[in-house]
């Protein structure tokens, strides 16, 4: 076990073309064309967005800002993920000199959809691969995952020496975008937006000295037995027929229970004995105390004693400020994720590589340095894992045309919809029919 490795050598973050951004004005007409809503959903939607975390530069679907959001094809689904599968690994094959025949191993993880022939199918066609390549295709696993499939291909390189794999970790938005009039359902419109980013990992020791990151740890956790759980971010049809990702307010509850359990595991490995310890000290005399105040009971793990770096998915505001409030964390360790979810909203399993890009970009990671990867998702699943950074690292990826507009002070982080669109609020309005 101590002679096996997983090395990461690059990582390519999409970005979209400027004529997909999803501005005030662009996310209002696609609102404006669903029938279905009322005064009463469109304040909710103010509302959501108002307080996503999201900015004026996030990507949207082809389908969606062309007015097909109710008739998606399925070139339309083969389109967004083409764009996104082929232009992150043309640079990830350039950038890295590794022709596409080396590669031993892939892993593409789309939860919502999964055509015949494949996506792996896909991508071996267009790079001509070899007939050996052991391809898998996940679905249905969310925004965690893309920590399952790098999992998954430390697990395979037990088996496979000397190997290069591939991970390309996306979602499929323009086909599943939510027509109906369910506020729960809506949220999804709000958060998600398009990316992806293609991943090269080995096992090779000889590229060591070239490798970003050596993977430490990895820890799954899958609550799916518990029905609340298993239900709370969920595929479904509303009443109308309408498909859509339900997400119910059993969610913060999941993913506190596996985020939790994940943690038991995976602490252990990662802080030094002389914290564990100074935990278990403390633990026992709060026990024993029977005046125990607030700040005390406070007094947990302090993850900083063995973490430099938190790279939490930028799921939403509420995941952000959640997690960053239960870690303990301060702004300027949120701040990679605070910034990723306003550039590029919620991509889903791609998130975390633009915020692990962010901190890249802002020359954040040094070398011996070590990062908590935290990722939440449907099942409930909470996939973690930490990574040592082997050099310093400096470049400025996807981040390079906005890099000098961030970091965004978080008082300038309010949505322009307040202020265009604020008037929906109006009492007078209660009496007025939309129609």
């Amino acid at each position: 076990m101590r002679n096996q490795c997983c090395y990461m050598l690059a990582y390519d973050c999409y970005k979209a073309s400027d004529d997909r951004m999803l501005d005030t004005e662009a996310c209002v007409r696609v609102v404006m064309r669903n029938k279905n809503l009322g005064l009463d959903q469109y304040r909710f939607l103010l509302q959501t967005m108002v307080n996503s975390g999201l900015g004026e530069e996030t990507y949207g679907p082809r389908n969606v800002l062309a007015g097909r959001e109710e008739t998606p094809t399925l070139e339309d689904a083969h389109s967004e993920m083409d764009e996104i599968m082929f232009d992150t690994l043309d640079k990830l094959f350039a950038k890295t000199g590794v022709s596409p025949s080396e590669i031993d191993i892939l892993v593409v993880d789309v939860s919502l959809f999964s055509p015949a022939p494949s996506l792996t199918a896909r991508i071996i066609n267009r790079y001509k691969m070899r007939d050996n390549i052991k391809a898998f295709s996940l679905s249905g696993m969310g925004c965690s995952a893309s920590m399952v499939a790098v999992d998954l291909v430390q697990h395979l390189f037990k088996t496979y020496k000397n190997a290069f794999a591939i991970v390309v970790s996306t979602e499929t938005i323009g086909p599943h975008w939510y027509c109906g009039k369910e506020k729960s359902m809506m949220l999804s419109n709000c958060l998600f937006r398009s990316g992806g980013c293609s991943v090269l990992l080995t096992n090779k020791r000889s590229f060591k000295h070239q490798a970003l990151m050596k993977l430490s740890h990895s820890v799954r956790t899958n609550i799916g037995s518990n029905d609340e759980a298993y239900g709370c971010c969920i595929q479904i049809e509303d009443e109308q027929g309408y498909e859509g990702f339900l997400l119910t307010r059993s969610l913060t509850k999941a993913a506190a229970k596996a985020f939790t359990m994940n943690l038991k595991v995976l602490v252990p490995k990662i802080l030094p004995i002389r914290e564990l310890l100074r935990f278990a000290i403390v633990s026992l005399c709060k026990s024993k105390s029977k005046s125990s105040t607030p700040e005390s009971a406070r007094a947990g793990l302090n993850l900083k004693t063995g973490i430099e770096h938190f790279c939490i998915h930028p799921g939403g505001r509420a995941v952000v400020d959640g997690l960053g409030k239960s870690l303990g964390l301060s702004e300027y360790d949120l701040e990679p994720a605070r910034m990723a979810l306003h550039r590029f909203g919620n991509t889903s399993a791609g998130g975390l590589w633009y915020v692990l890009g962010y901190m890249e970009a802002k020359k954040r990671l040094k070398k011996g340095d070590m990062i908590l990867m935290i990722s939440l998702g449907a099942g409930f699943m909470c996939n973690n894992c930490v990574w040592e950074v082997m050099k310093d690292l400096e470049d400025d990826n996807v981040w390079e045309d906005s890099l000098d507009r961030y970091p965004v002070p978080r008082k300038n982080l309010v949505n322009p919809y307040t202020e265009k669109y604020s008037w929906i609020n109006d009492e007078c309005l209660n009496f007025v029919r939309m129609d």
